[in-house]
């Protein structure tokens, strides 16, 4: 594996230097991990002329699920606690002769950039922007199985909800459930805070849980994910409770697995981003739906649970393939509530059997 991280570094590498930069401070923790495997929290990476190092202000820790660095990797830890290892790191980058250091601006607040700025005034800060954001887009197999492993945990979790007594129970009591359950069945933890939402709140995304409880033909709708050595699932799920579900709520739910299956139908190397979300979402507005959307139909999974690229209607670029998104349309009814359907998927060539589905907890509507 460590020559994986050698080859990440040296991707990057190129980028910089085409761009006339002579070294690189990395400060995202998503982007040093993506680069340098585990890192201490709060560690940067630096890409220097000489050697590239990990500063960090205390030593690795051996928690299991966190790994260790990359071990072609050189550690620099700071003699205190209290510095910050982005400005010692551009400290060094000047001490091994840079004129030049590209740092994450996205990323720096303006304090940080002006004390990188006072410790080093010779060099010459450019902007990095999202170039390790787009190294991340595209995961090589290990990544994928990593997705693939937390999938399944979180599957496994859903699983063993539905086979519980909702009824009475606490949107955020199935919230915090949910949450223990992944971390039994091996979850780091949660890729996100659980949404669990019932009656005129189901359908919400980005839900925050309440105490309302669970009754008797609500729409009960349910978005949780898994992290498995740092890597972040989705996966969204509607039901109805107790009972034969009204004709409304047929039609609703009929329409949204639609719009779903259309989004996923439409994931295929070479697919523009706004293709994907016009192929889910033509579905719901011709359906009268268009002011009850939400404003993209999925995004990207890895590192971070939102990551590039975006499906939206603006968005820009294509897809490849081994690019992991969601597709998640859904549809919210103020005061009546709503269905929101979510997959985690990888995107496939159709000679390999088209997009790969991560979560496969049935899509039917159950009435629980």
């Amino acid at each position: 594996m460590s020559e994986v991280y050698a080859n990440r570094r040296s991707r990057l590498r190129d980028h910089v230097n085409a761009a006339g930069t002579a070294a690189a401070l990395v400060t995202r923790p998503a982007n040093v991990r993506y680069l340098a495997a585990a890192a201490p929290q709060g560690a940067v990476l630096l890409l220097g002329g000489r050697e590239d190092l990990l500063v960090c202000a205390g030593p690795p820790d051996d928690r299991p699920h966190e790994g260790r660095p990359d071990e072609n990797l050189r550690l620099h830890v700071l003699p205190t606690d209290d510095g910050d290892p982005a400005v010692a790191a551009a400290g060094i980058a000047a001490g091994q002769d840079a004129d030049s250091l590209a740092v994450e601006e996205h990323h720096l607040t303006v304090a940080r950039h002006r004390a990188i700025a006072s410790v080093a005034p010779k060099l010459r800060l450019t902007d990095l922007g999202g170039a390790v954001e787009q190294l991340r887009v595209v995961k090589d197999e290990e990544e994928i199985s990593c997705l693939r492993i937390g999938a399944e945990i979180a599957d496994q979790a859903l699983g063993e909800l539905l086979e519980s007594i909702l009824v009475g129970r606490t949107e955020r009591h199935l919230a915090l459930e949910l949450e223990r359950r992944l971390v039994d069945h091996g979850a780091d933890g949660p890729a996100f805070s659980t949404s669990v939402a019932t009656g005129p709140h189901a359908g919400r995304r980005g839900h925050r849980p309440t105490d309302r409880r669970v009754e008797e033909g609500d729409f009960l709708s349910v978005c949780l994910g898994a992290t498995y050595r740092g890597y972040r699932c989705e996966i969204g799920r509607t039901f109805v409770i107790g009972t034969s579900p009204a004709d409304w709520q047929i039609q609703l739910y009929d329409l949204v697995f639609a719009a779903q299956r259309a989004g996923r139908e439409a994931l295929a190397p070479g697919a523009a981003y706004r293709d994907v979300d016009r192929a889910a979402r033509q579905v719901l507005d011709s359906a009268g739906y268009a002011e009850a959307l939400p404003p993209l139909t999925g995004h990207g999974v890895g590192l971070e649970i939102d990551e590039d690229p975006q499906l939206a209607p603006s968005a820009m670029g294509k897809l490849d393939a081994c690019v992991p998104v969601t597709v998640e349309p859904g549809v919210h009814l103020p005061g009546r509530g709503g269905v929101r359907i979510d997959d985690t998927l990888v995107v496939r060539p159709e000679a390999d059997g088209g997009p790969e589905l991560l979560t496969i907890t049935t899509k039917e509507l159950l009435a629980l």
